[in-house]
């Protein structure tokens, strides 16, 4: 979970929320706060109902230090309270009705105007670039050569798709098709369909076609010689397999998720075609699921085939409490087919790979190249493909010239030897030679803001916080 901070007045503060991150720091607690320090052995196992359950408890230690104790407010500071509710905002002490309360205005406002570039994938054959804006809920398109200069305050795009009958929110990945130069987009939160739209749909426009998928889809790929799409899970630690052309309620073709596919919170996915392989991208935490949970939930329907475990169409559920853990980071690889609980065949992990919340992944054939953008890192990873261990990357694009910051995808123009990146982090989508490293300016910036626009980068906050002694807004988003 990233907690961000913003100074008082007008600060801006950056974070984008992932529920599962939440979810699963809940399930690292209540190892701590629960299971009473025994072995897991002399705990019971413990099986969804739908409710609370309390395992165990442990009385804290004592309280040492400063301390800022709780005293609960008295009948004459409650009543205080109520007058200043009663007469906040209102002339001569007079109540405020709930119309009135709802028309007031907040006296600052921390937001992003401008869009936050959380994928890319590049249309060849129409030589265009599509980008999703996960701040503002677009997808937008581009000409490839589209170059934003430094004066500039940024590029208009040439069409956009948003609103509420597309069913963008929180896109995460992209695939466009590289014969019909359809958009495929996943969402990972409040919306949980795979979108496709037609090259010309702009606007607010109902997708083409629509699938069901898990809360916490991410990543895309697609196969096209076997007509298959894969679709990460983040928050089951998942990889499913569709048919390309799957829609509505069609179920998954393969599942794989299990202990032993050390899948944790799985972000991006590249297809080796040449090699019959797949690589995912890991952030490192994870939790286990409770299989039984759908038929002790009243009200849910059964569980599709290939469905995974641990979630549900409508939400996080049937998780197994104190099951959460963070483990490092990783690239993990497996057989192209593999379903079920199956272990990788290499994995990428280690101090020395610098993974850093490994998001977006593209994979170079010809050369034998894997790209990993480096959310936390400000970096583009290059490792050997074959690589496999603690292993440290043959090249790093990172740097305050190369415009990297906070990339969340990266996409593989071999065609013109070009790179993509996504910042999340910047308002820029930048792009450099296949080969670039070090802190390298990139050849074009495609720009949805001034040159060092500030970017808040929250998506989603669900609470505030105040610090008094630095006079900062934290806020976990």
């Amino acid at each position: 979970m990233r907690i961000t901070t913003g100074r008082i007045p007008g600060a801006d503060s950056r974070g984008k929320l992932i529920r599962g991150a939440i979810l699963v720091v809940l399930g690292a607690a209540g190892m701590l706060l629960w299971n009473g320090g025994g072995p897991a052995s002399a705990r019971p196992e413990r099986r969804f109902t739908g409710s609370p359950q309390l395992i165990s408890y442990e009385q804290l230690p004592a309280e040492e230090g400063e301390l800022c104790r709780w005293t609960p407010a008295g009948g004459e500071e409650m009543a205080s309270l109520r007058l200043q509710t009663s007469t906040a905002g209102a002339a001569g002490g007079r109540t405020v009705t709930p119309a009135e309360a709802a028309r007031r205005k907040p006296l600052r406002i921390i937001r992003d105007l401008h869009a936050a570039y959380s994928a890319v994938a590049v249309d060849l054959l129409h030589d265009e670039v599509v980008l999703a804006d996960e701040n503002r809920f677009n997808i937008m398109v581009y000409n490839r050569l589209d170059n934003t200069p430094p004066s500039a305050a940024m590029t208009e795009p040439k069409r956009v798709l948003g609103g509420l009958r597309t069913k963008i929110e929180f896109q995460c990945d992209l695939y466009v098709d590289p014969a019909t130069g359809d958009i495929y987009a996943s969402n990972n939160d409040t919306v949980q369909r795979l979108v496709v739209f037609s090259r010309q749909a702009k606007g607010d426009v109902p997708a083409d076609r629509e699938l069901v998928t898990p809360y916490g889809g991410f990543g895309i790929a697609v196969d096209e010689e076997h007509q298959e799409l894969f679709l990460t899970v983040q928050h089951a630690g998942a990889v499913i397999t569709f048919p390309k052309m799957a829609q509505g309620d069609d179920a998954p073709t393969r599942l794989l998720q299990g202990e032993r596919t050390r899948l944790m919170d799985p972000h991006g996915i590249a297809i080796d075609t040449k090699n019959d392989r797949i690589f995912v991208a890991n952030w490192g935490s994870v939790h286990r699921g409770d299989p039984s949970a759908n038929e002790s939930a009243p009200g849910r329907r059964p569980r599709k085939p290939n469905w995974p475990v641990g979630i549900w169409l409508e939400g996080r559920e049937g998780i197994v409490p104190a099951s959460g853990k963070f483990l490092p980071p990783a690239i993990t690889v497996y057989s192209r087919t593999a379903s079920g609980d199956t272990a990788p065949l290499r994995v990428m992990e280690g101090p020395q790979t610098q993974l850093n919340w490994p998001t977006g992944i593209a994979l170079d054939p010809a050369h034998g190249e894997l790209f990993v953008a480096n959310d936390m890192g400000d970096s583009v990873l290059v490792f050997d493909a074959n690589a496999s261990g603690d292993v440290a990357p043959i090249r790093v694009l990172k740097g305050p010239r190369s415009m990297i910051k906070n990339p969340t995808d990266v996409y593989l123009d071999l065609t013109n030897n070009e790179l993509w990146t996504a910042n999340y982090g910047n308002h820029a989508a930048t792009v450099h030679r296949r080969t670039a490293s070090g802190d390298t300016p990139p050849l074009r910036v495609i720009r949805s803001a001034p040159l060092q626009q500030p970017s808040p980068g929250m998506g989603n906050p669900h609470a505030v916080a105040y610090d008094t002694k630095r006079e900062e807004i934290l806020v976990p988003s």
